[in-house]
């Protein structure tokens, strides 16, 4: 086998090396020349800025601390990613909201406290998100409007070994689109 194939990547090696060239491939032959393009006047491009919310826009209700859409956290009980029934009105409003604004966008994180492995965590993270996202879309908000997360123990907001700490790193978050 080992006769007929190195004759065979010689002959076409050869071949290769013996191949011939244009004219416009030589070394040393010149490129045709073309005319310079002219030149191309510009205007400055115009700058677009989103509205900001007015009190008389939905989204302002987001912002007025008298006002339930304000609160964007749903907690957890240990080990749980059950949305208990204290947040049901919290996510309702949140689901209406959305209803009633087709082009609002919502991104729901996940978070778990820092017990378990990370892995653990992450998957407790994602079906926290998962559960508030199912809720939301239960009660009428589009699926297509909400996208959960997990961040795991990735994002506390507690940093202390205690039950009170690890209760409020135990969440979900809603964050609408400009907030994340």
């Amino acid at each position: 086998m080992r006769a007929i194939t190195y004759p065979l990547i010689a002959c076409a090696v050869l071949l290769g090396a013996c191949a011939t060239t244009s004219d416009e491939q030589k070394p040393g032959a010149q490129a045709p020349v073309e005319s310079k393009p002219s030149a191309v006047e510009s205007k400055p491009v115009a700058k677009v800025e989103a509205p900001k919310p007015t009190a008389s826009s939905p989204f302002a209700a987001l912002k007025d601390p008298s006002n339930i859409l304000s609160k964007r956290s749903v907690y957890f009980d240990y080990d749980k990613f059950d949305v208990k029934d204290e947040y049901r009105k919290l996510v309702e409003a949140h689901a209406k909201f959305l209803k009633d604004n087709p082009s609002a966008k919502m991104l729901v994180q996940g978070n778990a406290d820092d017990r378990g492995s990370r892995e653990y965590n992450v998957g407790l993270g994602q079906r926290r998100s998962d559960s508030v996202k199912k809720m939301l879309t239960l009660l009428g908000a589009r699926e297509d409007q909400i996208e959960s997360v997990s961040l795991g123990e990735e994002k506390p907001v507690c940093t202390e070994a205690s039950e009170g700490c690890w209760a409020k790193n135990r969440r979900g978050d809603m964050l609408y689109s400009g907030e994340y």
